[in-house]
């Protein structure tokens, strides 16, 4: 296991500052937040972006994230689709070997919809496949479906294909109904990401992505879960992922500086470094 800054823990900085800030901090991995990518390429090209990377030592680690494949009907899914396939060739040229893929069950759904479900999930890792890139499903805590690891994993298992497999977000997974024996169905072949941030004092009912906080700082029970990880022989990312305004109003280098030493020491590693 390797750590991991998101881009979005300083979603107000330019591109340039998330990957100075973080490769000053000594950080060697960053996770891409794809609508600041997207931004940064209107003036830019992907061999800028790939070029920064390489020059100041940066993994590209994943990216993240795409929404709207699942359920999406009509209209929604064409756009989506045609994002997706975008994505996709952006990730192949970056050589960034993950994409996240939300989970989008909102409201009321049928068997229908789970299958639609599948079958739409096997498409979208077919299309990651022609293109080298594996797909990290992510369960979210409020979904209707797939809001915990269980279901995450049998949906990824019913679509077969070795590319398609787990993000495991640990705030989604803390504040939703996913329960520590769920962690028995990860392997190291079918974990492919995992995001980590914190929350304290807060219920889980009403903790919401801008309560995110820095690892070890609240009330989650971190150290089982990594212990679990090792023991399975992840060895990807752990990505900090920091939903929240305070943190972007810091400076790149600050958050990341910060955000480092925590997510270390909850990893185990006593200097924080």
């Amino acid at each position: 296991m390797f750590p991991c800054v998101s881009q979005v823990c300083s979603l107000a900085a330019s591109l340039e500052d998330d990957f100075d800030g973080c490769a000053d901090a000594a950080g060697g991995a960053i996770e891409l937040w794809l609508t600041k990518v997207e931004e940064y390429l209107t003036d830019h090209t992907p061999a800028d972006v790939k070029a920064r990377a390489e020059e100041r030592g940066l993994k590209l680690a994943a990216a993240s994230f795409q929404g709207g494949l699942l359920v999406s009907q009509g209209e929604s899914r064409r756009l989506a689709w045609e994002q997706f396939q975008r994505r996709l060739e952006l990730c192949q040229s970056l050589q960034v070997p993950v994409l996240v893929v939300v989970a989008d069950f909102l409201g009321p759904f049928s068997q229908t919809d789970i299958e639609r479900a599948q079958v739409s999930l096997r498409q979208a890792g077919e299309a990651a496949a022609r293109h080298g890139v594996k797909l990290a499903l992510e369960f979210q805590a409020r979904n209707t479906f797939v809001n915990n690891l269980e279901t995450a994993v049998m949906l990824v298992q019913s679509v077969g294909l070795a590319n398609v497999g787990i993000c495991l977000d640990l705030f989604h997974f803390f504040v939703g109904p996913s329960k520590f024996e769920d962690l028995a169905h990860l392997t190291a072949d079918n974990l492919f990401h995992v995001q980590v941030a914190d929350v304290a004092d807060r219920p889980r009912e009403l903790a919401g992505d801008s309560d995110r906080i820095l690892p070890g700082d609240g009330d989650f029970r971190l150290r089982l879960v990594f212990d679990a990880l090792r023991d399975i022989g992840y060895r990807g990312a752990i990505s900090l992922e920091l939903t929240n305004p305070q943190f972007w109003q810091i400076a790149p280098r600050q958050v990341a500086e910060i955000g480092l030493t925590a997510l270390r020491l909850a990893l185990g590693d006593a200097s924080g470094r």
